[in-house]
């Protein structure tokens, strides 16, 4: 089965050579590709037809958004990155293997997550699956990915993301200790 190949900005940014026909990005990528280089070697692939820029219909982006909510990358993902996975998880849903080319520990993140490979150029991926929460810097109240403030509305403090490891049961492991005092533990 041939491999589908879904292309992140950071591919043609870090030189990633494409060694098949089936290579593919969305048209939002065009706009991070901003270097002499990069740009020119993009160029040249999509008017050779090694690369085909495909869009990807809001029905995959939904689906992608409510399984990456859950871990919170929801948080640090742009729209373009989102679009790029929904690409991948289209291909992946019509049966077709696919193969994302990210440096982006975010999106390989979310990728491995949906299990769907990834692979980077520059960078050797990740090794754990991360989950992110926000947190409020004062009083330490957590909110849901879909409060639209930067500050607690308890306290006022900014909130910050969190980031969590997911051990492989699925056992949510914190970074940060928290320390308890004697009276939390009675």
């Amino acid at each position: 089965m041939e491999i589908y190949y879904v292309l992140d900005a950071s591919a043609f940014i870090n030189g990633f050579k494409l060694i098949s026909k089936n290579n593919f990005t969305v048209p939002e990528i065009t706009a991070e590709i901003k270097d002499f280089k990069s740009k020119l070697y993009f160029d040249s692939v999509l008017e050779d037809g090694t690369l085909i820029i495909k869009d990807v219909s809001s029905e995959y982006i939904n689906c992608v958004n409510d399984i990456i909510s859950e871990s919170g990358d929801i948080l640090r993902l742009s729209l373009v990155d989102k679009k790029l996975i929904s690409l991948a998880y289209m291909f992946n849903e019509e049966g077709k293997e696919v193969k994302v080319i990210s440096d982006d520990y975010t999106i390989q993140n979310s990728l491995r997550i949906m299990g769907i490979p990834y692979s980077g150029v520059m960078t050797e991926g990740i090794k754990g699956i991360y989950n992110w929460k926000k947190i409020c810097q004062g009083c330490k109240r957590e909110y849901g990915e879909d409060y639209p403030f930067e500050d607690c509305e308890v306290c006022g403090s900014r909130l910050f993301k969190k980031r969590i490891k997911v051990d492989k049961l699925g056992l949510v492991l914190l970074f940060m200790v928290q320390t308890l005092s004697i009276p939390d533990m009675l």
